[in-house]
């Protein structure tokens, strides 16, 4: 590239600048900490861009607005924290069976409840896969530096319109508010994927109808007359309770995800292959883990990184391969154990160690490198 853009940004302003580069044209938020910083860019671009921005009255608001949006045709995102995503849950349940494209960032702060709201901490990790209720499907990301809350938040937009359905971005509140120098793509650089129009001059009869491995048709709703419901629905969207298509539907809307996860499926495996001690960790704990591999390995301990990018579905035949071929897992993250309940899923014999800070202080490598030490390695 002859003349490349290079900004020194915040994580939060390189997530908003994603979504504008992903086309995003609503916004609907409520400012909460740590996440603000992505309201405030969107305030401003989007009224300059074609876009409309609106802040809400609360987060449950926010969730439904941008669910508004989408319905309309247009690509929308929210981005709120810990306390704000558990309200955003039941609609985020909506979305899911209405099948409706939507992004979601939660900025991970320190809880329950107001908890500590400038702190860091990683403690939405089950909640972004168990929140809302009934069996649903979760496309989570977890980026853990500046450029990829820039990329990622492109690729969360591309799933979330491939797919038909949210999609969400945790961030924590380290790599939200930490600033690094990223090279800003050229437009067409990154793929976008924009919303698709349906055939016969926009109208959908049957917007729902797809095969079990495929994801339904994304009809641009603005200029289709649907029916749109949270209630189990058949293939036009109308309720029913057709016991064989309720069944039918359920099942597809997590299977059009699981059975292409060849297209969501992203990780990093950093000298895994001959790892003993193998680190599980997402984020910014993932950086610190990082750095101590690098220090193990030049003491001769043979110590690998396996960082999910997509956290779901979890990259669990990827991990369960590394995993068993070392002696020890060491999982450090900023709660008391939900990374740590994954690994235990998908091991079987290998001995896990959890390390984990819940003070609201950074995850830092000095911390895990004294908790590696006792194990005598």
């Amino acid at each position: 590239m002859a003349n490349p853009k290079y900004e020194f940004i915040q994580g939060n302003l390189a997530c908003a600048k994603g979504a504008a580069y992903a086309g995003c044209k609503f916004f609907g938020g409520y400012p909460i900490t740590p996440s603000t910083e992505i309201a405030e860019f969107m305030s401003e671009y989007l009224p300059q861009h074609g876009g409309k921005f609106i802040q809400m009255e609360d987060e449950i608001a926010s969730i439904g607005s941008i669910i508004g949006a989408s319905l309309t045709g247009a690509k929308a995102m929210t981005a709120t924290s810990g306390p704000g995503f558990s309200l955003m849950q039941e609609l985020l349940g909506y979305a899911c069976i209405a099948e409706v494209p939507i992004v979601v960032v939660d900025v991970m702060r320190g809880g329950p409840s107001t908890g500590l709201p400038t702190s860091p901490a990683q403690s939405d990790i089950l909640q972004a896969k168990w929140g809302t209720h009934g069996d649903h499907p979760s496309i989570t990301i977890v980026p853990n530096s500046v450029e990829e809350m820039f990329t990622e938040t492109v690729r969360a937009f591309n799933l979330a319109e491939f797919f038909r359905t949210p999609v969400i971005i945790l961030g924590d509140e380290i790599i939200g508010h930490m600033r690094e120098k990223i090279r800003i793509p050229e437009p067409g650089e990154l793929e976008v994927i924009n919303r698709s129009l349906p055939n016969n001059d926009g109208v959908c009869k049957t917007p729902y109808a797809s095969d079990l491995n495929k994801p339904v048709c994304l009809p641009n709703f603005g200029k289709s007359r649907i029916h749109v419901t949270g209630l189990n629905h058949d293939d036009t969207g109308f309720p029913t309770m057709d016991p064989k298509i309720v069944a039918r539907e359920n099942e597809r809307i997590s299977m059009k995800i699981y059975h292409q996860r060849n297209l969501i499926d992203k990780f990093e495996a950093l000298h895994c292959d001959d790892a003993k001690v193998l680190f599980l960790a997402i984020g910014s704990a993932a950086r610190a883990a990082e750095e101590v591999v690098n220090v193990l390995r030049e003491r001769g301990v043979k110590a690998g990184l396996f960082r999910p990018i997509t956290l779901w579905p979890f990259p669990k035949d990827e991990f369960a391969k590394y995993a068993a071929n070392a002696d020890y897992i060491v999982v450090p993250e900023m709660n008391l154990g939900q990374l740590k309940t994954v690994a235990e899923r998908f091991t079987k014999r290998t001995k896990i160690i959890p390390i984990n800070l819940v003070n609201g202080e950074p995850l830092g490598p000095d911390t895990i490198i004294s908790a590696v030490n006792h194990l005598n390695i």
